[in-house]
C-alpha cells in the first residue's frame, strides 16, 4: 500500500472512531445535560457536594422583598448531616431556613440529597433580600453543615425569571392605594349658654332663663 493510501485509511478511522465516541455520549443516561442550560456554581468538600447553587431575587428589578437561596445538597457519607446556617458574608440579611414539612432542621440523609427552593422543597428565604443582593453579581454562599462545617461558594444572583421563575422568591404584592377622603359636613355650632337655645320645632332661639 502506498504511502498516501495509508495516511487516506488512518483519516477515515479515526473520524469513525469520533463519530461513534460522540454518538456513545449522546445516548447515555447524561444525554440531556448537553442541552445549553446556565452556568451555576458548583463545590465538593468531604463528603458533601453543592451544585446548582444561586441567589434569586425578585422578578422584576426595584421591587423591594426577599430573595431565595436555591441549591441541590448532596451527602455522599454513611451519616446524616443537617444545614444549620447559611450566612452571605458580607451582608447583615439574615437566611432564614424551613425543612420541606416545615419544622425542624434541613436534613441531608446518608449517601442522598435534599434540594432548597421551589415548591414542595426546603427553603432558605433572604431577608431584605433587594438590599443585600444585585442581579449579575457573584454573592459568597456559605453552608453550615453539622459534620463537614463551612462549605463556600459564589452563587449568581438572577431574578426569578426564564429557568428560575419556579425556585425564586413569591412576588411581594402592591401595597393598596390609600381610600380617597372626602371633606366632612361642617357641624352646626350648638347654642351657648346665656345666649339662647334653638328650639328643634322652628329653629327659633328664646331668651336663656325663660
Amino acid at each position: 500500500m502506498s504511502r498516501s493510501l495509508r495516511r487516506g485509511a488512518l483519516a477515515a478511522t479515526a473520524i469513525v472512531f469520533s463519530v461513534a465516541a460522540l454518538s456513545a455520549c449522546g445516548a447515555g443516561n447524561d444525554a440531556q445535560t448537553l442541552e445549553i442550560r446556565p452556568d451555576n456554581a458548583a463545590v465538593t468538600v468531604d463528603d458533601v457536594k453543592i451544585q446548582n447553587a444561586l441567589v434569586i431575587t425578585q422578578p422584576e428589578p426595584g421591587v423591594k422583598g426577599p430573595a431565595v437561596v436555591s441549591a441541590t445538597v448532596f451527602n455522599n457519607g454513611g451519616l446524616p448531616q443537617t444545614i444549620d446556617a447559611i450566612r452571605l458574608p458580607g451582608s447583615a440579611s439574615l437566611v432564614k431556613l424551613q425543612a420541606a414539612d416545615g419544622s425542624g432542621r434541613i436534613v441531608v440523609p446518608a449517601h442522598g440529597s435534599v434540594v432548597i427552593g421551589g415548591a414542595g422543597n426546603a427553603s432558605a428565604v433572604i431577608e431584605n433580600g433587594a438590599s443585600s443582593t444585585r442581579d449579575g453579581d457573584a454573592q459568597k454562599v456559605v453552608f453550615k453543615l453539622s459534620r463537614t462545617g463551612d462549605v463556600a461558594l459564589n452563587a449568581f444572583v438572577v431574578p426569578a425569571k426564564s429557568y428560575f421563575k419556579d425556585y425564586g422568591p413569591t412576588v411581594v404584592p402592591a401595597p393598596p392605594a390609600a381610600p380617597e377622603t372626602t371633606p366632612s359636613a361642617t357641624a352646626s355650632p350648638s347654642g351657648d349658654a346665656g345666649h339662647g337655645a334653638e328650639t328643634p320645632a322652628t329653629g327659633e332661639t328664646t331668651p336663656a332663663g325663660h
